[in-house]
This record gives structure tokens, C-alpha cells and sequence, in this order.
């Protein structure tokens, strides 16, 4: 768990710190709790090629149902 707005800016601080995919965790449980620029973030490394489609689509229902 944790608050959403927390593991946004966890993920953005493990992204700079290279480490994505503890970046991409911490924002699948963000976007798990309903939290915007998390699943953003997924979104946008989804497109990038650094996330996968089955991340970016879990996190995208997991949102939505939040």
C-alpha cells in the first residue's frame, strides 16, 4: 500500500536514480490506488518501449476500478 501521491514521487525518484523498474513498481501501486500521474508515468514508459502492454493494461483497470 502506502499513499498514491507518495509512490509517484518514489517512482520519479527511482527513474532518476536509474533504476526503472522499481520505478514502473511504484507507480503500478499508485495507479492501483486510483492515482493519475502514475499511471501516466506507466503510459508514457508503455509507449516508450520501457514498460510492457500487459503492465500498462493491468495498471489502466486496476485505475479505473480504484
Amino acid at each position: 500500500g502506502g499513499h498514491a501521491d507518495a509512490r509517484y514521487n518514489l517512482g520519479r525518484a527511482e527513474y532518476h536514480n536509474g533504476k526503472v523498474e522499481r520505478a514502473i513498481k511504484h507507480w503500478v501501486i499508485g495507479a492501483n490506488l486510483g492515482e493519475d500521474s502514475s499511471l501516466e508515468a506507466i503510459k508514457r514508459f508503455f509507449k516508450g518501449g520501457l514498460a510492457s502492454k500487459e503492465v500498462y493494461a493491468s495498471a489502466l483497470r486496476a485505475h479505473q476500478a480504484a
